[in-house]
């Protein structure tokens, strides 16, 4: 592993921990890449895709130039547009409500689950109208929305559900893989998800070959065969070289993912010692924290997010800030209350579960290079803020 400097500083993310045999796997993959001159598409993205398709237990895998143009690519290729709604949540990166409303569609929003902040089903179950195409559930830092709910209520009004599962790969619901569940499965990888490119790129998945062809279609303009466009596509393809790394990155990730969990474990262990946490299914705390709830089978920790009860969470930060502790709030402001979502007539109060979230939620560092020493800071720095 590459050296750092002893510090007490804690970053948010460090890509540049490494050790010497991925280096020369990666550097490796670079030249293969470039001596083939097949830099978009061919051989090394097939490759990433049938591995992909293997591991998310998918029949078919595509790869794409990124998480957000997965969700546009998706709701394409169901043929959603003007007129159509489209049911996600309002806690969440702004690609999935951005992607519903680039099609045409409507973005409807709903409220979170108090205790893992994905999608309530309840609230999607009251705003399904005969107009909804689509349920969008987000599995929301690595966990799995409750996708049975989920599924059955789609089922039951013969909508379709397209996953966004960016940040979720590996990630598990009642043993069946995140993008394996819906329609069409979306992915990221953004540098900072799990299984990390070095730019730009996603993945879509689907088990339904019908799908899988509009979807390769729609990737490269809508074109089969070349210059003959059966649909208006776009360019959606994903570089061979960002393939090729993946592919180096792949085999390394269920490692990735056990060491993720065991430093939730540790902060877990950590934040009940110092007695100013309680676990987050735990409504009668007063304590200022509440630590992140896993209800699904296999949660893989793309982030490890507190709830800060007392309102003082901003307070907070600027205190980790100062210590040069890496934190980041996921999400500031829900959906519904976007400037650009304004048109919508949603006003504050809508969603108040959602609301609270982006007022209480703060992420701090959870990648899996992380030293049980840095772990121990960032616990100390945190109950620090409580007991000066």
């Amino acid at each position: 592993m590459t050296q750092k400097t002893k510090s007490t500083s804690v970053p948010l993310l460090d890509p540049t921990r490494f050790d010497e045999e991925f280096a020369a796997q990666i550097e490796e993959a670079f030249r293969r890449v470039f001596r083939s001159g097949r830099y978009i598409l061919g051989p090394e993205v097939t490759a990433l895709e049938e591995e992909c398709a293997a591991y998310c237990t998918s029949r078919f895998a595509l790869g794409v130039s990124s998480g957000s143009d997965a969700l546009i690519i998706a709701l394409m290729a169901l043929g959603i547009g003007p007129g159509d709604e489209v049911i996600c949540p309002s806690y969440t990166f702004f690609a999935t409500g951005g992607a519903v409303w680039r099609v045409g569609a409507k973005p409807v929003f709903v409220d979170s689950d108090p205790l893992t902040y994905n999608l309530d089903p309840a609230d999607v179950e009251r705003k399904i109208t005969d107009r909804t195409k689509a349920i969008m559930p987000v599995h929301l830092f690595g966990q799995c929305a409750p996708m049975d709910r989920i599924l059955s209520i789609a089922a039951s009004h013969g909508v379709s559900v397209i996953e966004d599962a960016a940040q979720a790969i590996g990630a598990e619901h009642e043993g069946k893989r995140a993008g394996s569940m819906g329609a069409i499965g979306c992915f990221s990888f953004f540098p900072t998800k799990n299984l990390g490119a070095f730019g730009d790129a996603g993945l879509v998945t689907t088990n339904d070959p019908a799908l899988a062809e509009t979807l390769e279609i729609l990737r490269v303009h809508g074109s089969k065969p070349k210059y003959y466009h059966r649909f208006v596509g776009g360019n959606f393809r994903i570089d061979a070289l960002q393939a090729a790394l993946l592919r180096v990155k792949l085999p390394r990730l269920d490692r990735a993912t056990e060491k993720r969990q065991e430093n939730a474990r540790l902060y877990q262990e950590l934040f009940l010692a110092t007695g100013l946490a309680a676990p987050g299914d735990d409504p009668d705390s007063s304590l200022p924290i509440s630590l992140p709830v896993v209800t699904e089978s296999r949660h893989i920790f793309n982030q490890y997010t507190l709830r800060i009860r007392d309102g003082r969470r901003d307070e907070l930060r600027a205190h980790l800030n100062e210590r040069n502790i890496g934190n980041e709030v996921y999400y500031p402001v829900p959906l519904h209350l976007q400037e650009c979502f304004r048109s919508l007539g949603h006003v504050e109060g809508d969603l108040p579960v959602a609301e609270a979230a982006a007022r209480e939620t703060l992420a701090i560092p959870i990648f899996p290079e992380l030293e049980e020493e840095e772990i121990q800071t960032v616990v100390s720095t945190i109950a620090s803020f409580w007991k000066r």
